[in-house]
């Protein structure tokens, strides 16, 4: 079953996951090589990344005895085509929808 949009963003919600994903750019890393650089357990480590692979967003894959993570970057794919919707929206285009709102302001009846 392919992830769900809302699995992916919330994979990404943790700052502690996006640092992962950003080391995995560069290369596949072994588990104990990915928790390194964090102060948490491995255990905790192993944690994110259960919830990256469920996402779609990196797999893992056992090689003799470690276990190595590799970033999916497809996975990001429906996430990017979603958010690009939202960039046709330019900041002028919202400052003049902004200033015609307080155009509009509506008194309220004051009690």
């Amino acid at each position: 079953m392919a992830p769900t949009l809302d699995t992916v963003f919330a994979a990404l919600a943790d700052p502690t996951r996006r640092q992962i994903l950003t080391m995995l750019l560069e290369d596949d890393m072994a588990v104990t090589d990915v928790a390194q650089p964090f102060e948490m357990s491995l255990a905790a480590i192993s944690k994110h990344l259960v919830i990256l692979a469920n996402a779609g967003l990196i797999s893992q894959e056992k090689r003799g005895r470690v276990k190595w993570c590799k970033l999916e970057p497809d996975a990001l794919k429906d996430a990017s085509v979603w958010m690009q919707a939202f960039g046709q929206f330019e900041a002028i285009h919202l400052d003049a929808f902004e200033r015609f709102l307080k155009s509009e302001d509506i008194p309220q009846d004051s009690r």
